[in-house]
């Protein structure tokens, strides 16, 4: 049996897709959610062991190394998914948001990468290491400037964790735009974002999980960036 697949921030969207992929495949996994929805117990009696985790709590990410250790001694990938898709508008304090932007997509993936890098260099082929990152790294956001800060730094952490884990351990990142709706987006919002795309789609979590397999299969990929943004650079 390969050795299981840890994903933060999995209990829905794009995360719970991942997860559900890597149990139709037989791949062990083991996943993190801060709210514990139905599908969790679904997940759980499928073998996916599920680890409650607010990483805004004080000692959570010690914590959750700790319970990893408990169920493994080796891990094949890390695939760090836990976000938040906070802005200026709906935040006005911009010091909190800032901080806690930074806490969860920079702080949080850099200490599991460290405390978690003896169990990944312990798999019998070479480990990943998946960090979600966002389009908006390449283009900024005026409208979530810390959020796209964050995000910048996690894409940053891929480059300086592949060459700290080399060869052992290839480190990535996989920057989506738009992947799937939420179920409340307006019809007129869904239109103006198709737009911004020269595919003009909705892709479907199936473009995400395409190139974390893409990465996890290469030999040689390592410190780079997949954009899975239907060419909205182009735009």
């Amino acid at each position: 049996m390969t050795a299981p697949i840890l994903i933060t921030g999995a209990a829905q969207r794009i995360g719970l897709a991942m997860v559900q992929h890597f149990v139709a495949e037989d791949i062990p996994v083991i996943m993190t959610y801060r709210t514990k929805h139905p599908v969790i117990d679904t997940l759980a009696e499928q073998g996916v062991i599920c680890i409650q985790a607010d990483f805004n709590q004080a000692g959570a990410v010690d914590a959750l190394i700790a319970q990893v250790k408990q169920h493994t001694d080796t891990l094949s990938a890390v695939i760090h998914n836990a976000s938040s898709w906070d802005c200026e508008a709906r935040n006005p304090d911009h010091n909190a948001l800032f901080d806690a932007m930074m806490h969860i997509h920079a702080k949080v993936p850099y200490l599991l990468n460290m405390g978690l890098a003896p169990l990944l260099q312990n798999y019998h082929e070479t480990a990943d290491i998946i960090h979600i990152t966002d389009y908006v790294v390449e283009k900024g956001s005026p409208k979530h400037i810390a959020y796209a800060a964050s995000k910048a730094a996690l894409d940053n952490l891929s480059r300086s964790f592949a060459a700290k884990y080399a060869p052992d351990i290839k480190v990535n990142s996989v920057a989506p735009s738009l992947i799937i709706f939420n179920q409340d987006d307006s019809e007129e919002y869904k239109a103006k974002t198709l737009k911004k795309s020269i595919m003009g789609i909705e892709p479907g979590c199936r473009e995400v999980i395409d190139a974390i397999e893409l990465l996890r299969k290469s030999n040689y990929i390592t410190g780079r960036t997949l954009a899975v943004d239907g060419g909205r650079h182009l735009k």
